[in-house]
């Protein structure tokens, strides 16, 4: 029997002798309780021991929107998750039209080179990033990638003699397992907690796009956010990231990404620069007992495809909008969410069985999965040719041309965020801006962006053509330096 399980067993054990039969429990609580409950206590101490080192502090500089501009908080889960007094503890001062803001929370080194990860809201809109280790050295960090979508983001260091933290295998968790917090809670540094994963799998919930949760009582603050979640091995097991509370404290629900998601998306930032995943093309909704029944459909589990656009790999695959999917390679369906996740996990170019029900006979299909074109950085991280704009961009849809007064023949890519002291901010781009071009050549997404600002390399200056409110213009940033 695992150790934790064989603790926590022979804990309740002898509690629940003490309470019903006191005289006689208390030899043995002096001796074998007592014995159990320091091996419990021994174990905990190991883990903070172990990782001592290895969880820091994030400490970020950066800009937020003025006064005027609604907080992207607000009325957001997040607002419900950590409480509106969370965000309202900064005190910013006010900066041509922009709020500097100090943004502090954890961390943890997972490798001898220097890479950290942290969750994405503690270095969104980031400046400059200071990484504060264990043994009080102070290193400004580099963004090598973040990742919205999933709230995780991967800094580096260049520092000598760093411990690093060794990554676990999440799969391998079961409910009421003990596990450890750590990370630095109100600014309380080398803080750490124990409890157990509640739950596994926690899914809409509204926090990320792609959620696939540890769910623990440990108790998880603000300024916890990003730190580790460990076993007792030591290992770590996930990156907290969220708590559920109405004050902005601990109230026993708190959310950890797992480590091997997180795994996965630091390898593909720091080999890529950006996370790739699998994409087929299809609108999808949950299944309700209504939409069930009035599709004579006798389960409760699976997701309805509401929509599914041609020339996309669900409509060459044969999916159609109607169709109830209760497997996905090999995999029966648990949930809309899972299902999200399970296709974003696929390498794109895998051909994947997927099962579904069409007036009322199940069908396998097999559908060749895509990538997907999502929102990105650019570059959170140096391009090889020595490049970095330092933005945010996402690709112009429909919705948001029409929200931005655009019409259906302009193209181009979107600046979500400039980041202070960037190339991209000296040279005057602004959030709003519309890329259409560099250097002449037309961008319509952000492979073509990153093609065309490889293209312009060694020029000394890049063009873009730039559209903002309603009028083209241009912008030249420096390359050099």
């Amino acid at each position: 029997m695992p150790a934790p399980r064989r603790f926590h067993r022979v804990l309740c054990v002898l509690l629940t002798g003490a309470l019903l039969f006191p005289a006689a429990a208390t030899a043995q609580i002096d001796d074998e309780g007592v014995a159990i409950a320091r091996q419990l206590s021994d174990a905990f101490e190991s883990v903070a021991e172990l990782n001592r080192l290895s969880v820091v502090s994030v400490v970020s500089t950066g800009t937020a929107p003025s006064p005027e501009s609604r907080s992207p908080f607000e009325g957001s889960p997040w607002e419900e998750f950590f409480g509106r007094d969370f965000f309202e503890r900064f005190d910013p001062s006010s900066d041509g039209g922009q709020r500097m803001r100090l943004g502090q929370g954890s961390g943890v080194i997972v490798s001898k080179d220097g890479y950290v990860l942290t969750n994405n809201h503690v270095v969104a809109n980031a400046g400059e990033v200071e990484i504060v280790l264990g043994d009080e050295r102070r290193f400004t960090a580099e963004i090598v990638g973040t990742d919205p979508k999933t709230d995780l983001a991967v800094l580096k260091i260049d520092a000598p003699d760093l411990m690093p933290a060794r990554l676990g295998d999440s799969d391998a968790m079961s409910v009421g397992e003990w596990v450890v917090a750590a990370g630095n809670p109100f600014g309380l540094t080398a803080s750490v907690t124990a409890g157990i994963v509640s739950a596994l799998g926690r899914s809409n919930m509204g926090i990320t796009d792609y959620e696939d949760f540890i769910q623990t009582d440990a108790a998880i603050n603000p300024g916890n956010s990003g730190g580790p979640l460990l076993n007792l091995d030591g290992e770590v097991v996930g990156i907290n990231t969220a708590i559920m509370t109405r004050s902005g404290g601990s109230m026993g629900v708190g959310f950890a990404i797992p480590s091997n998601m997180a795994r996965d998306i630091m390898n593909s930032l720091i080999e890529t620069g950006r996370v790739v995943r699998g994409w087929l093309g299809v609108g999808i909704q949950r299944l309700t007992p209504e939409l069930a029944n009035s599709f004579d459909f006798e389960g409760d589990e699976g997701v309805i495809v509401a929509e599914v656009d041609e020339g996309t790999p669900a409509y060459r695959g044969g999916l159609r909008a109607g169709d109830i999917v209760v497997a996905y390679d090999g995999r029966p369906l648990e949930s809309m969410e899972g299902f999200r996740t399970d296709v974003a996990s696929t390498p794109p170019g895998t051909e994947v069985p997927i099962e579904v029900v069409r007036d009322g006979e199940t069908r396998e299909l097999r559908v060749e999965v895509g990538e997907l074109e999502t929102r990105g950085r650019v570059a959170s991280r140096p391009d090889e040719d020595g490049i970095e704009l330092g933005i945010g961009v996402q690709e112009l849809t429909p919705t948001l041309a029409e929200r931005m007064g655009l019409d259906d023949e302009t193209d181009g890519v979107v600046v979500t965020q400039v980041r202070r002291g960037s190339k991209a901010a000296a040279a005057g781009l602004r959030r709003g801006d519309l890329i259409a071009a560099v250097q002449g050549q037309d961008v319509t997404s952000i492979p073509e962006l990153r093609e065309a600002l490889d293209d312009a390399q060694g020029r000394g200056a890049i063009r873009l053509a730039v559209v903002r409110g309603g009028m083209r213009m241009y912008v030249v940033v420096s390359d050099l330096g």
